[in-house]
């Protein structure tokens, strides 16, 4: 079931080619021909991955060196021991090291694990991911998949609708978008701009609408933090409620494209839980529409170069449109827990204890919340009434242990500083979001 990209690369502009020129000519050919020609006149993923690619190697003795080390690697074992985990774990490895850009929103795997685990992806399903990034929980749920099935006794059809038609994601960041497209490659799964695979452009614009009528039954993804750039509303005609928030544009997104019983997992910040005006009606649209049964609450520190709270989502599609969430269990993995960054690293193992009280239904249901304990007030699992949600002004903020962390593992003084920057630009997203309301001009800061 491997992916083939080597029948849509042309002749002359393969590694033999590149390998058989030297000195400034093989840094020439890399940058002037095989670069650009890959790019404009080469076939199916190899030209995405290729669309307007650049190097920024300007020594022909750096390349060469590169160009050497790389050859000298036994590409037959890589093969066996599996090119794509290798990959994916040099994409983990730089945006850990990187204090910016991509790197400071990249989803830690013992957190994407755990929430695939939780949501047991099958063959059957239709998977989504609006923010793919490089592409981490499409991989994530490719890999459980086929640990928990038997892949060579599909059967044609199926084999045929997991390469064709079970991932979808987007991702609007270029360069990016070439990493997402090589990690599918590397992984043997199929990527079709009109089709399943990672899609090059804004889920937030008109190119997102298409993506929401995929027929979803899986999502799971960690949209960008912050507001949309520039500010202003996306240009979405087909939300309910039109704000500059990002994050609340991505919930838009993903709850309104699920098929009916269809589940998602969503990383979120704090200010999506309590904020006013369209936040409000924008979580009150989804207690009605989704049984929103579960929200853990994610340790600081996670996230790489950023001070920002954040929590996960696991909500239900509805078949009806109103009263789907009757009540809410929330799980606190934050109090208590060690400041986690480069220092102490975050495990699949701190995910163990809510995986068993999560339980095995990623559905949700009734019958399956009442076999679930609440911990009480000194413990980190407790459930909540829709009508006491409802009583707090339909804010899902929900605390009641008390942090004894020791002072020593506050976060730094940077994470601190950023952290009160995100809670600004929720404000001032919130305050261009009134305005734009009322017909006034937004002025972009």
């Amino acid at each position: 079931m491997a992916y083939r990209a080597k029948e849509e690369i042309k002749r002359d502009y393969c590694w033999d080619d590149l390998e058989r020129k030297t000195g400034k000519d093989r840094l020439e050919f890399y940058q002037d021909e095989l670069l650009k020609n890959l790019g404009k006149y080469g076939t199916g993923i190899v030209k995405e991955i290729f669309a307007n690619a650049s190097s920024f190697i300007k020594k022909p003795s750096t390349f060469s060196t590169l160009v050497t080390e790389i050859d000298k690697l036994d590409w037959y074992s890589a093969r066996q021991e599996g090119l794509g985990d290798l990959y994916e774990g040099l994409l983990e490895k730089n945006a850990n090291e990187k204090k910016s850009g991509a790197g400071q929103y990249f989803t830690p795997r013992p957190l994407i694990d755990s929430m695939v685990e939780v949501m047991s992806p099958t063959l059957e399903d239709i998977i989504q991911d609006p923010a793919a990034g490089t592409g981490g929980f499409l991989i994530a749920a490719n890999r459980y998949i086929r640990k928990h099935n038997a892949p060579d006794s599909w059967t044609e059809a199926q084999q045929r609708k997991y390469r064709r038609n079970t991932f979808y994601g987007m991702e609007h960041v270029q360069d990016t978008h070439r990493l997402a497209l090589m990690n599918l490659m590397l992984h043997g799964l199929e990527s079709d701009p009109n089709a399943a695979g990672i899609r090059y452009g804004d889920t937030l614009g008109q190119d997102g609408e298409a993506l929401g009528n995929t027929g979803a039954t899986l999502m799971l993804t960690n949209p960008p933090f912050g507001t949309k750039k520039g500010g202003g509303l996306p240009t979405r005609t087909d939300f309910t409620f039109p704000t500059s928030n990002k994050q609340f544009c991505f919930l838009q997104h993903i709850y309104r494209g699920l098929e009916p019983g269809g589940r998602a997992a969503v990383v979120l910040p704090d200010n999506v839980l309590f904020e006013g005006n369209v936040g409000k009606q924008i979580r009150a649209d989804l207690m009605d529409k989704c049984n929103l049964h579960t929200i853990l609450r994610l340790p600081t520190g996670i996230f790489y170069a950023q001070g920002v709270k954040t929590n996960v989502l696991f909500f239900t599609r509805g078949k009806k449109e109103k009263g789907n969430t009757q009540e809410i269990w929330v799980y606190d993995m934050r109090a208590n827990m060690p400041q986690f960054g480069k220092r102490t690293q975050l495990t699949r193992q701190h995910f163990a204890e809510f995986e068993v009280a999560f339980g095995d239904d990623p559905l949700g249901r009734p019958t399956s919340l009442a076999k679930r304990q609440d911990t009480g007030e000194q413990g980190r699992f407790r459930r909540f009434t829709r009508d006491w949600i409802a009583e707090r002004n339909e804010n899902l903020d929900i605390a009641w242990l008390r942090d004894e962390s020791d002072g020593e593992e506050l976060p730094e003084p940077v994470a601190l500083a950023q952290e009160a920057m995100i809670e600004l630009e929720a404000a001032i997203a919130e305050l261009q979001g009134i305005l734009a309301e009322l017909g006034e001009e937004v002025v972009e800061l």
